[in-house]
């Protein structure tokens, strides 16, 4: 942990103080272990390419995180009246990092406000439910469908119970037991332990041979990509959702993918599907998702393991890291 001074509000800004801060055990992990592309490399904005300069991350890494929950504790006096803005007071969600306040724009938090009756820890999973639903929304699942969904963390289980809601059949993938267990109860039809058998050959087996519909693979492992390749229909679809890392050992793009003619589709938060961006934004996304959260779509409590005090993050990042099976979704909690 550091210390950070607290900088001064200016006009149109507001403070808010921090209440808990779900960790991305995907995202956040790349950068603890150092495989993230941003730590040797930079973003280019207008060239939209990585450049080989300074990284844009550094240590210590300030602000980690993109699920927070917290309290607007001030406001600016231009922005503190204004009606469509959240009040002083008001419990609110958003990005601002790992970090115990943050000053923000005001504009940042319009529309930001908790859901009357939705616990704060449920409103951490504001940005990873987005994640999940764009994905969902990029598969383009029909009714009745098979989806295989690779990966069966966090952003797995919510994929498979969006997926359910959406009308599809689900074969969930992963190779923790108790993360297959949890797969059943958020509504996966299947499961494939992927440590006792390739889950290609399996996804035709449960499909009279044909193939999944559509699989999502949502975990950034190359080898379950290609799996997820090999397991969907000719002409099938396979939307990569995960963070992939390094170069693609373990993906063969020269045997199923080419051959069954399977269609490759990114999902990624910075946007929407191109199919549906008249109609989707990211507000609509997380909009969305807590609602179901509120109307009971979708357990997010049922998927919190731990809340684990700031000061103790450390040792949560060492679970993550190295005993994964122990954990689910770890959400941090200021004081």
């Amino acid at each position: 942990m550091i210390d950070q001074p607290a900088p001064e509000l200016g006009p149109g800004q507001v403070r808010v103080r921090t209440s808990y801060s779900g960790i991305s055990a995907g995202t956040e992990l790349t950068a603890y272990r150092g495989s993230n592309p941003y730590l040797t490399r930079s973003w280019d904005p207008e060239l939209r390419l990585f450049v080989d300069d300074a990284g844009g991350l550094s240590y210590p890494v300030a602000g980690l995180g993109y699920s927070e929950v917290g309290q607007i504790v001030e406001a600016a006096p231009d922005v503190a009246d204004d009606p469509g803005l959240p009040p002083v007071g008001a419990q609110v969600w958003g990005i601002w990092g790992h970090r115990g306040e943050a000053v923000l724009p005001a504009e940042q938090l319009r529309g930001c406000t908790l859901p009357e009756g939705l616990d704060p820890v449920a409103a951490t999973f504001a940005r990873v439910g987005a994640v999940a639903l764009n994905a969902v929304l990029a598969a383009d699942v029909h009714l009745s469908e098979t989806v295989a969904v690779f990966g069966q963390g966090v952003l797995g289980l919510l994929t498979t119970r969006l997926v359910r809601l959406s009308g599809g059949t689900v074969v969930a993938i992963d190779a923790v037991p108790g993360r297959l267990e949890k797969a059943l109860e958020y509504g996966a039809g299947a499961v494939v332990d992927a440590r006792d058998a390739s889950a290609g050959p399996q996804l035709r087996l449960l499909t009279d041979g044909r193939g999944a519909d559509v699989a999502i693979e949502i975990s950034g492992s190359y080898p379950a990509l290609h799996e997820a390749i090999r397991g969907v229909a000719v002409n099938g679809r396979v939307v990569a959702a995960g963070f992939y890392q390094g170069d693609g050992v373990g993906l063969r793009l020269g045997d199923e993918f080419h051959h069954n003619r399977v269609r490759l589709i990114c999902s990624q938060i910075g946007g929407v599907p191109p199919d549906v961006a008249g109609r989707w934004s990211q507000t609509r996304l997380n909009q969305t998702f807590l609602r179901l959260a509120v109307d009971r779509q979708v357990d997010l409590l049922g998927l919190v393991t731990h809340v684990i005090p700031v000061e103790e993050a450390a040792a949560a990042y060492r679970m993550l890291d190295r005993r994964p099976h122990e954990a689910l979704q770890v959400v941090l909690k200021f004081p």
